[in-house]
C-alpha cells in the first residue's frame, strides 16, 4: 500500500506542477519544483528501508513454514522493484529538466530568433541526445566506481609473464619436460572487469605441448558429469627411431636399452611428472614453482622489483612488489588445448572438493575471453556492457550466485539483443533485463552453458566439433533435483533486487 500510495502522489506531483510563464519559470516556481523533487527522494528513501523491514519479516514467516502471503509479497516485492527504478528514472529526469529550465535565458533575444531552421534543428538533435544520455552519465558519476588500472596491469603482467617464459623456453630447450608456449590472459580482469578494486589476481594460461618422444592423450575421466568435466592426460612414449639424426642422435625410449637412456639421455616425462601414466597437476605446479625462482633472478625486473612465490598446489602464485610498494598478485596455471579448439584442459579448479592430482578441468576461460574482445570491437564506444557485469556482481557477495551464473546470463543477453541497445543511456533498461533474465532461469530452473549446442557463438571462437553438436547443458540442473535449494535461490534473488535498488540509490 505504501508503495502504490508513493507512485499515485508522484504521478499526482509531476501532473500538478505549476505552469509555465510564457517560455521560462520565475524563482517562486522553480523552487517550488525543486522542492517537490527533494521531498520525492527523501520519501523514496523512506519506502525503501520500510520494503527492507518487511522482507526481514518476510524471512522471519518463511522459517516459521509455508506462508500463501509471504508468497504473495515476494512477487509484489519484485513488482515493488522496477517500479522504484521507474520511479527513479522519472525523478532525475524531472531534476534534469529543472536544472536545464533554470539555465535559460529569461527572454530570447532577436539574434537567438533569427536562427536559421536547419541551426535549430541540429540543436534540437543534439538536445535530444543529451536528454537520452542523461540517466547514463548521472550513474556513471552518482555510483562509486572502483578505481582500477586493469588495462595498464594486465599489460604488466602479460610482459612480466612472457619475460619469465623466454627464459625458462631456452633453459628447457634440451630436456624432455613440456614444451611451454605464449602465455594467454584469462578470467574477468583480462575480460576488461572486475568487481573490486583489491585483492585483484591477474591469471595466465600457459599451453603445455608434449616434447619430442612424447604424445598427449585426453581421456574423460569417470565424474564425467557436464558442465564441470574432468580429465586425466595420458602421456605416451612415441619411436623415434626413424628420426634419431634429425633430432641430435636422440636415442629412442622405446627401442634402446635402459642402461644407455639413463646413462646418456635425460629421463622421459614419464619419470618427471607424471603418476603412473597420467601428467600429474601438482608435480608440474611444484616443478614450475621452482623455475620460477630460477629464471627471476636473471630478469631485468629484479633489480626494482620483489618477488614472493605464493603456496599453491595446482597453479604457479607469486606476487610481484613494485618499488612504490604496489603490488600484482600473478596466477600461472597450465592447460593442454583440445586439438585446435580454445578450449582447453587446465590445472585450476574452483571446486571446493579435493581433486586428484590426475585430474585436469574443462576451461573455458580462454574462449571466454576470446567473446569479450569479439563484443569490444563490435559494440557502441559507450557501451556499458561491462559496466552492468561490474555492477551486478559486487551484489553477488554472501550469496549462492557465482560470477560465473552472472556472466553466462550476460553473454547470453550479448548475443540476443542489438549491441547499440547497451550503451550508456541504455544503462537502467540492461540492468532490468539482466535481472529480468536471471528472474526467469530460476522460474524455470535451467540456465543453459554458453558453449554448448549454441549456435549463437561467434565465429572466430573455435569449439571442438563435440560441443557444436551437443545438447544445451543445464547450469542449473541442481536446482530441479533439490527443491530447498530451488527456494533459497528465488529468496536469494529477492535479496539481490533490494541491494541494486540501494546500490542506485545511494551509489555504494
Amino acid at each position: 500500500m505504501a508503495t502504490t500510495n508513493f507512485l499515485i502522489r508522484f504521478v499526482l506531483s509531476i501532473i500538478q506542477l505549476p505552469q509555465m510563464v510564457g517560455d521560462e519559470l520565475d524563482e517562486a516556481t522553480r523552487e517550488h519544483m525543486q522542492q517537490h523533487a527533494e521531498q520525492l527522494s527523501q520519501e523514496m528513501a523512506w519506502l525503501l528501508q520500510e520494503l527492507e523491514q518487511k522482507s526481514q519479516e518476510q524471512r522471519i514467516e518463511e522459517q516459521s513454514g509455508f506462508s500463501w502471503g509471504a508468497l504473495l509479497f515476494a512477487a509484489l516485492q519484485q513488482w515493488q522493484f522496477w517500479a522504484i527504478v521507474g520511479v527513479l528514472v522519472l525523478l532525475f529526469g524531472l531534476c534534469w529538466w529543472l536544472r536545464k529550465r533554470s539555465r535559460q535565458p529569461a527572454s530570447s533575444s532577436d539574434e537567438e530568433s533569427s536562427r536559421s531552421d536547419r541551426e535549430q534543428v541540429e540543436v534540437e538533435e543534439e538536445d535530444d541526445d543529451n536528454d537520452e544520455d542523461y540517466l547514463g552519465r548521472f550513474f556513471e558519476e552518482h555510483i562509486q566506481w572502483p578505481v582500477q588500472t586493469l588495462a595498464t596491469d594486465c599489460q604488466v603482467a602479460k610482459d612480466l609473464v612472457g619475460d619469465v617464459l623466454c627464459v625458462l623456453q631456452v633453459l628447457l630447450s634440451n630436456s624432455f619436460f613440456p614444451v611451454l608456449q605464449p602465455a594467454i590472459g584469462v578470467g574477468n580482469t583480462f575480460e576488461g572487469w572486475s568487481p573490486d578494486e583489491k585483492g585483484i589476481i591477474y591469471r595466465l594460461l600457459v599451453p603445455l605441448q608434449p616434447r619430442r618422444g612424447h604424445a598427449f592423450h585426453l581421456e574423460l575421466g569417470t565424474a564425467g558429469d557436464m558442465p564441470a568435466r574432468n580429465f586425466c592426460i595420458h602421456v605416451e612414449l612415441v619411436c623415434t627411431c626413424t628420426r634419431e639424426q634429425l633430432a641430435e642422435n636422440m636415442l629412442c625410449f622405446l627401442h634402446h636399452p635402459k642402461e644407455d637412456l639413463r646413462r646418456n639421455q635425460d629421463p622421459s616425462l614419464l619419470r618427471t611428472l607424471c603418476t603412473g601414466s597420467y601428467l600429474d597437476v601438482e608435480k608440474t605446479a611444484h616443478w614450475f614453482q621452482q623455475l620460477v625462482k630460477d629464471a627471476w633472478v636473471v630478469l631485468p625486473a629484479s633489480s626494482n622489483h620483489r618477488l614472493m612465490v605464493l603456496p599453491s598446489s595446482r597453479s604457479c602464485k607469486f606476487q610481484v612488489t613494485k618499488g612504490n610498494n604496489k603490488s600484482l598478485f600473478i596466477e600461472m596455471i597450465f592447460g593442454v588445448r583440445q586439438g585446435s579448439s580454445d578450449i582447453f584442459l587446465s590445472s585450476h579448479t574452483t571446486e571446493a572438493i579435493s581433486t586428484p592430482s590426475t585430474m585436469w578441468s574443462e576451461s573455458y576461460a580462454a574462449a571466454e575471453v576470446k567473446f569479450f574482445r569479439h563484443m569490444a570491437r563490435r559494440a557502441p564506444r559507450d557501451s556499458f556492457h561491462l559496466k552492468c557485469l561490474q555492477l551486478c556482481a559486487r551484489i553477488l557477495v554472501g550469496t549462492g550466485f557465482s560470477t560465473y551464473t552472472l556472466k553466462t546470463a550476460v553473454m547470453h543477453l550479448l548475443t540476443t539483443l542489438p549491441l547499440s541497445g547497451w550503451r550508456r543511456r541504455d544503462f537502467l533498461l540492461r540492468l532490468q533485463d539482466i535481472m529480468q533474465y536471471l528472474c526467469c532461469c530460476l522460474e524455470e530452473k535451467r540456465l543453459n552453458h554458453f558453449f554448448f549446442g549454441n549456435e549463437r557463438v561467434p565465429e572466430e571462437i573455435v569449439l571442438p566439433p563435440a560441443f557444436q553438436m551437443a545438447k544445451p547443458v543445464n547450469l542449473f540442473q541442481h536446482l530441479v533435483q533439490d527443491p530447498a535449494a530451488h527456494a533459497e535461490a528465488l529468496r536469494e534473488l529477492d535479496e539481490l533486487q533490494d541491494r541494486l535498488t540501494r546500490l542506485l540509490i545511494y551509489g555504494c
